[in-house]
């Protein structure tokens, strides 16, 4: 191992080390706390550290929800167990809300707002002081129309808050050894779904398991299966997109989603892009692919 390198994982180790100290310190002060928990990379480092410092007077809460993909939910559960925080799993169901279901493009704020009523009554009764989540300093940089809601309900967002990036969550969590350290950004099946187009049960079903078949067929770990209405438009990570240069499977993937209701099934060639349907109303209509 060269010097330099030696010096360079120094670095890296200094730094996770401060920024883990930095985030269990700020919860330290705090009388209990309810932490909104997906079991994404970012939520997840939020209830360990909030387990680490307040021990049971931290509790994580997950929706289980028609919008949340596959596997989801088992992974939470299992990472909550792993970690030792307290754990509890509310049922919603966001298409019982006009609002959300007419899929306007604030849709985040109603499913946001719903959730955080049911959140603030657990906290409630828990007497947990504090509502936490899991959103961090790059957040703000997107069009995130349920920050509104975070911000009404006056919760705390500890990474936001400390200046954390997603690099640096993942640093710290590679650091602390949590599994989901390299996991890739998820979101709810209602992001497949363009503004303006009604979200429905039929929708995110068709989307939920053509996602669940090409991720079994080709093992990709980063996708999203754009519903436009009767074409779907498949993105997956950047460097995942050789996967699909195989005459066979692209016929088995095209057969299964056509059986799905699918009238044309198309791969972006780009490939994967978060918040790609955000681009005509963050960006004025501007591209900021690159």
């Amino acid at each position: 191992m060269s010097g330099k390198t030696v010096c360079q994982n120094t670095e890296t180790y200094s730094k996770a080390q401060a920024s883990i100290n930095k985030l269990l310190d700020w919860f330290k002060s705090k009388n209990g706390v309810l932490v909104a928990f997906s079991g994404g990379v970012d939520s997840t480092l939020v209830a360990y550290a909030a387990y680490k410092a307040l021990g049971d007077k931290a509790l994580a809460v997950t929706a289980d929800s028609v919008t949340l993909p596959p596997g989801e939910l088992e992974e939470a559960v299992k990472i909550a167990k792993l970690i030792g925080i307290r754990h509890r799993i509310v049922k919603i169901n966001e298409l019982n809300d006009p609002e959300f279901a007419n899929n306007p493009p604030d849709r985040c704020y109603y499913c946001k707002k719903s959730l955080l009523r049911i959140l603030s009554r657990i906290a409630e009764t828990e007497g947990l002081e504090l509502l936490v989540d899991g959103s961090n300093a790059d957040d703000s940089r997107d069009f995130r129309p349920g920050l509104k809601a975070l911000r009404e309900f006056k919760v705390r967002s500890p990474l936001a808050e400390l200046g954390f990036t997603k690099n640096d969550v993942r640093l710290v969590s590679r650091f602390i050894g949590l599994p989901t350290a390299d996991k890739p950004s998820m979101a709810c099946l209602a992001s497949r779904i363009p503004y303006g187009a009604k979200i429905t049960y039929d929708k995110l079903r068709r989307v939920s398991e053509a996602e669940v078949y090409i991720k079994r067929l080709t093992g990709v770990k980063q996708i999203r299966v754009r519903d436009h209405d009767t074409i779907a438009r498949i993105e997956v990570g950047r460097d995942e997109r050789k996967a699909f240069f195989n005459e066979e499977l692209m016929n088995s993937i095209w057969a299964k989603l056509r059986s799905l209701g699918y009238v044309y099934v198309t791969l972006d060639l780009y490939g994967y892009k978060s918040g790609s349907l955000n681009e005509p109303i963050a960006t004025g209509g501007k591209s900021t692919y690159s």
